[in-house]
């Protein structure tokens, strides 16, 4: 299998081919990155498509810097083309008061669940708890940069994980009681 940096040196020498081997290498990543911010196949779709051409219209600023620095750098370019997609189309509300405690229920057993069914769940949040869960879990960003990446508070950040874990708990216990989602 040929490297990131062969395939980024094929690409920016002018190789078509380079390209779409590059897309069919990277859009079905791209593609579960936009489903986890974005739960409707349609625009998550059009989000990645998006992606792509930022992407490839931008490469040339790119910094080779290792194996799996390209993955990395397209991991944030679709996670901000997500959410400047979901900005202005959906009713985001984040609540900046610290949740109340909630009883201590045991840990969900996430294992049993099938990763699909996981998505689902996730993407069956309210915008602004997938959001803050995504970024802070899957992006590994802390919530003082998650907040100004969404122009709201790190405590807000962190109040919105929070409830977003709650709720996410509630639904992986249903779905192991219930089988159903």
């Amino acid at each position: 299998m040929e490297t990131e940096l062969q395939l980024l040196n094929d690409i920016k020498n002018g190789d078509r081919e380079a390209q779409r081997r590059f897309y069919e290498r990277y859009a079905g990543y791209a593609m579960a990155v936009c489903q986890r911010y974005i739960p409707y196949a349609d625009d998550a779709r059009d989000v990645m498509h998006d992606s792509f051409v930022k992407i490839l219209t931008s490469l040339h600023r790119f910094s080779y810097r290792g194996e799996g620095s390209l993955r990395a750098w397209i991991t944030s370019i679709v996670v901000h083309q997500t959410i400047s997609h979901l900005k202005p189309r959906e009713r985001i509300i984040f609540t900046p008061q610290v949740p109340e405690r909630m009883e201590e229920e045991a840990e969900p057993d996430v294992g049993r669940v099938p990763p699909d069914v996981l998505n689902r769940l996730i993407g069956r949040l309210p915008t602004g708890y997938r959001m803050v869960l995504n970024l802070y879990v899957f992006q590994q960003m802390t919530h003082k940069e998650i907040a100004q990446l969404l122009g709201i508070s790190p405590e807000t950040s962190a109040s919105q994980y929070s409830r977003a874990k709650q709720a996410l708990a509630k639904r992986i216990h249903e779905y192991l009681n219930n089988g159903k989602l």
